[in-house]
């Protein structure tokens, strides 16, 4: 079994504290500011603390349908998210699990979102250059988009 790891940073003009709340309703918010990739996010089991369990339903922006993810770990105080995909054809069927780390951390400039993703081969075989350069393309996109949401609606955040 190999890993392969992709790293994202974002920087943000706001803080810390304004971006991990807009990202803690991604839920939310995905849906509506990128819905090609996020069709619908959906609670099966828990309350959104470590445990929970999503339904992402994709949209068609994606080649997969739809994941299931676990919250591993969640530490607003910090600012950090880490959480899982472990079933789903967004596994692409080569991958065990799909390992996410979100940390938003306080700058100068505002602050930076920072997020590791770790893609876990069932085997040898990798996800290709090309599957996970589209997939930091998304993720940044989305992120970018969060926060242009969360600028429209400073009521919120």
């Amino acid at each position: 079994m190999s890993t392969i790891t992709l790293e994202v940073e974002v920087q943000s003009q706001f803080p810390a504290e304004r971006v991990f709340k807009a990202f803690s309703d991604f839920d939310i918010i995905a849906p509506k500011v990128n819905p090609q990739v996020f069709k619908s996010i959906e609670t099966v089991e828990g309350n959104g603390d470590v445990g929970t369990i999503k339904i992402f339903n994709f949209g068609d922006g994606v080649p997969f349908k739809s994941g299931k993810y676990k919250v591993d770990a969640l530490d607003a105080s910090n600012h950090s998210y880490s959480y899982s995909f472990i079933e789903g054809d967004n596994l692409i069927g080569i991958l065990d699990s799909i390992n996410y780390h979100v940390k938003v951390v306080p700058s100068d400039e505002g602050c930076v979102f920072k997020q590791t993703v770790k893609y876990n081969c069932k085997g040898d075989e990798k996800p290709p250059e090309e599957f996970l350069k589209k997939e930091k393309e998304l993720y940044e996109n989305t992120y970018k988009a969060i926060e242009s949401y969360a600028v429209a609606h400073p009521e919120t955040y």
